[in-house]
Order: C-alpha cells, then sequence, then structure tokens
C-alpha cells in the first residue's frame, strides 16, 4: 500500500473507493481538495475486519480524523459489502454504491445502460465537469477501457481492450519462452532482443492502438475530441502516444466526489 497526503485537518471529509480488479483506490476529499490518496491490492477473498485494518491503517498514517460519508464505485461486486461494512466499523459512516438509484446526472446511450460499469461512469462525470467536450476517455488498468462523450456530455459507447499487463501475462503463461517483463518503453522501436519486442509490442503498440482508435472515434463524431488518460498505466502509456492528451490520475476519485455531491441535494 502507498499513499500521500498534507498534513492533518480537521474538516469534515468524505471517503471515496474505486475497486478495480487488481487495485482498489481510496481517497479522502475536503471540499473539492483531495487531501490524500493510496493504492492498495484487490483480494476478492479479504474479510470486513482485514478491509478493516487495511481502512484504519490508511487514514491513520494519513492523519486523517472524521469521515462522515462518501462513495464506492466497484468492478468487483463481491466486495461492495465487505467495503461499506468496514467503513461502518472504521469511520461509522454509510457510503453510497455507484449503481442504480445514485444520481449522476450521466446521459447513458447505451442498448442497456444498466451494463455501464462504475468506474466508467464515474470517469465520465468527471471528465464532463471538467473538461472540453466531446471528449473521449482511456482507462488504462486490467483492461483498457474507452468511453466515448459527445458534445451534449452523453456518453455513447465505446471499447473494452485487453489490458497492457493482462496481455503480457497471457504471453508468459502461454508460451514457453516469453518472460514477465516491466511496463516501459524500449530505447528503440525496431527491437533485436525479445525482451525489449516485448515492451515494444505492449507500450508503442497500446499507445499506436490508442491513436488509432481516436481517429476513428474521431470520425465517427464528426469532430476533434478531447482525450483523457487515467489507470494505474495511464502515465506509461501516455508518454508513448504521439497525439496531444491529458493525463489525469485522479479522475476517477474526482468524479466519485462529484457524484457524492450530486446525492446530497
Amino acid at each position: 500500500m502507498y499513499a500521500h497526503c498534507g498534513a492533518e485537518r480537521q474538516a469534515v471529509m468524505i471517503l471515496v473507493a474505486d475497486v478495480g480488479n487488481t487495485n482498489t483506490v481510496l481517497g479522502v476529499w475536503d471540499d473539492k481538495k483531495l487531501v490524500c490518496s493510496g493504492r492498495l491490492s484487490t483480494n476478492t477473498g479479504e474479510t470486513v475486519i482485514e478491509f478493516a485494518m487495511k481502512l484504519k491503517t490508511f487514514l491513520e498514517l494519513n492523519n486523517v480524523g472524521a469521515i462522515t460519508g462518501g462513495v464506492i464505485s466497484s468492478v468487483v461486486p463481491a466486495l461492495v459489502r465487505t467495503i461499506k461494512k468496514a467503513a461502518q466499523i472504521v469511520c461509522g459512516a454509510q457510503l453510497l454504491v455507484v449503481g442504480p438509484g445514485i444520481k449522476t446526472g450521466l446521459d447513458i446511450k447505451l442498448d442497456n445502460p444498466v451494463e455501464m460499469g462504475a468506474d466508467l461512469v464515474a470517469g465520465d462525470v468527471a471528465v464532463i465537469n471538467k473538461y472540453p467536450l466531446p471528449a473521449i476517455l482511456f482507462d488504462i488498468g486490467t483492461a483498457t477501457t474507452a468511453s466515448v462523450i459527445d458534445k451534449n456530455g452523453a456518453h455513447l459507447g465505446g471499447a473494452i481492450i485487453c489490458g497492457v499487463k493482462t496481455a503480457i501475462n497471457a504471453l508468459s503463461s502461454g508460451t514457453a519462452q516469453l518472460p514477465q517483463i516491466d511496463i516501459s518503453a524500449p530505447a528503440k522501436v525496431i527491437a533485436t532482443n525479445t525482451i525489449d519486442a516485448m515492451k515494444c509490442g505492449s507500450v508503442i503498440g497500446t499507445a499506436a492502438l490508442i491513436e488509432g482508435m481516436v481517429a476513428r472515434f474521431e470520425e465517427a463524431l464528426g469532430e476533434k475530441a478531447t482525450v483523457v488518460i487515467t489507470g494505474g498505466l495511464g502515465k506509461s502509456i501516455a508518454k508513448e502516444i504521439r497525439i496531444p492528451v491529458i493525463v489525469d490520475d485522479d479522475l476517477l476519485l474526482e468524479g466519485l466526489r462529484i457524484i457524492y455531491e450530486k446525492n446530497q441535494k
């Protein structure tokens, strides 16, 4: 677990949690200021007490006092109840869950809007409130997801792509001679050894894929779009993308804060 935070604050704060397949990202907001955040490994078998201990440690490490509420987005349904109960034990706070019945202000144009993941909802809400529209959001994690938002702030749809680490793990486990590698670009695009060839394919290949997807999305939109990159591997990939992009590491945490505020009115 890692975390970063400023000095201790006495004001009322809210807890937000984005539960992904690989990592769970926690954040604490004081009004519109993100005072601390941290990334935990997601463990679907974790008990309420185990998560409560992690949450308590996270808050104590960051000198966070009173938590009065908060909100969760999760693509791991089994952990929602665990985290809600842990927050009750540690903070005495009730957490909202992004899903049916929660106000988001997002106009979802999918064939079945219920299919849209809570993490995508949080990301789109933040993009609509922060950046010029239309926009295209790429969340680069266990999977790489693309969300296309039109000039009116409606979610039109997007794409789901195999994640960078997921693809590397599949290569390493499914072949006899390909190793595990770190996620970084090689020194040159035409690789001359196995490890650099895998780095080229995974990092530069993903960057080129994003460039190509943006071109096709913009063609469908009929206009240029703001391109936003987030997710655990966002920075590593964005360095190799040859079109203008905005990297926003805390995008989903901000989207959760906005959703929480919408549900207090």
